[in-house]
């Protein structure tokens, strides 16, 4: 082979290097495993079944407890889900995907909270000419 050849073939080599210089191998995303998933799965079902039971057998008798241990069930099961099938964690595409997923949990946490305190107070602050048209019929 010819030294301008030889030359030739060492650029092209080269140039394939630096084509790929900033690919991540380690950033190519989750492997996942079937023991992996049965975790999530088990898991799953028995963060469905324990709520279930709970409510069916009336196992809580004051219904704010019930919810705050309902939404907790709740929110676990969330985590299991984006753990286990989403494969969400701070390693996969240098974090943005984790940076994403917190920034939309505080908006739709922000979302679901101005939502409640506004169905809370609407018969307070929507309803004020029904309420002084009771007061004075009770008047009478």
């Amino acid at each position: 082979m010819s030294a301008s050849a030889t030359h030739t073939a060492n650029h092209a080599h080269d140039g394939h290097h630096a084509d790929h210089h900033d690919d991540h191998h380690a950033d190519a995303g989750p492997h996942s495993t079937f023991s992996g998933y049965m975790i999530g799965f088990v898991l799953s079902i028995v963060l469905t079944a324990i709520p279930f039971w709970l409510v069916m057998a009336d196992v809580i008798s004051n219904r704010n407890t019930a919810v705050i241990v309902l939404g907790a069930f709740a929110v676990v099961q969330i985590i299991v889900h984006m753990v286990f099938f989403l494969h969400m964690n701070g390693k996969v595409e240098g974090g943005w995907t984790m940076l994403s997923t917190i920034f939309t949990i505080v908006f739709v946490a922000i979302a679901i909270a101005g939502t409640l305190w506004v169905m809370f107070h609407m018969n307070t602050n929507m309803m004020p000419a029904h309420e002084m048209q009771q007061h004075i019929q009770r008047a009478q």
